[in-house]
């Protein structure tokens, strides 16, 4: 059986894992790698970067409350490191730039980072080195696939929309007859908005990278639709993880089954829809770019919904 998020033994070693790494990395010392500020300082300078950013975006990416970015701010504006400014067409959203002064020490916190990860490597052999990379690499995809929300939002919401109109665009590129929505079924996406669906956007930093609707009609199965993922996000389980949340939701307003169809060039979807248990059915709609049709049974009813 597999242990829950709440097993103590894994809660044990996470712990001493966080504590090994705080330690090590030398985030305990109010002097980050030797400089005369504390890591959330050196951290927020890093972040804004060469072009800035706006201050609301740098919450988002980094988790932290709004006052305690300000006072971080404050800090590197005291010390003549960041300007931080209204932008010219909204006066409500703050931009934060890196100055001279800011992008020199910002080169001396890179610089000393490359040491501090040679110091990490350096006491291990070339097989350690190369195991504990590979390791660090796992954990940081599956820290970044823990980050990630899954979010309901109305189909009209701007992220959204984003999200379907990559989705679209993406599926112009790989069909070979090319793609337009006013053909597919379900050109509207409203048919996803309650009380006859649902639609969710996955989220990362604040920023949408996928999302995948839920079709709820009264007389048959539900239905997934419009399931997409930034490609650069397709190594974090989120399709597992929208098929299991929409199985849940499915099962939650009384389906016992769940339906999708999808097109012969979606090979990674097709090879997700089995693993997920899904079964390959007889079409049960005319989805003109449709090729393949699965269900997958959810619950103990009759399968008529």
């Amino acid at each position: 059986m597999t242990a829950d998020a709440s097993d103590p033994t894994h809660l044990s070693l996470v712990r001493h894992f966080n504590r090994t790494v705080t330690e090590r990395v030398g985030v305990l010392h109010d002097r980050y790698l030797g400089l005369d500020r504390p890591i959330g300082e050196a951290r927020l300078l890093w972040e804004i970067g060469e072009q800035g950013q706006d201050v609301r975006r740098l919450r988002e990416r980094l988790g932290l409350d709004s006052g305690y970015v300000s006072r971080l701010l404050r800090a590197l504006e005291r010390d003549g490191l960041v300007t931080v400014e209204p932008h010219p067409q909204d006066r409500r959203v703050r931009t934060v730039r890196l100055t001279a002064a800011g992008r020199a020490e910002r080169t001396v916190l890179d610089g000393r980072s490359d040491d501090l990860a040679a110091s990490l490597l350096a006491p291990l052999n070339a097989d350690q080195r190369a195991r504990l990379v590979a390791a660090m690499t796992d954990v940081d995809r599956l820290l970044t696939a823990a980050t990630v929300t899954l979010d309901t939002v109305d189909p009209d919401h701007p992220d959204a929309r984003h999200c379907l109109l990559s989705y679209f665009t993406e599926l112009q590129d790989l069909f070979d007859t090319g793609f337009d929505e006013a053909r597919s079924l379900l050109p509207d996406a409203g048919g996803l908005r309650p009380p006859h669906g649902l639609f969710l956007v996955a989220r990362l930093h604040g920023e949408p990278i996928g999302c995948a609707g839920l079709k709820l009609p009264a007389d048959a199965p539900a239905e997934v639709k419009r399931m997409w993922i930034a490609p650069h996000a397709r190594r974090l389980g989120l399709g597992r993880r929208f098929l299991a949340e929409l199985e849940q939701r499915a099962a939650r307003h009384g389906y016992s089954a769940l339906r999708l169809d999808t097109n012969k060039a979606l090979d990674a979807a097709i090879g997700l829809y089995r693993a997920a248990g899904f079964e390959e059915v007889a079409a049960f709609n005319d989805e003109p770019y449709a090729h393949h049709w699965f269900e997958k049974r959810i619950g103990d009813g009759d399968g008529s919904r």
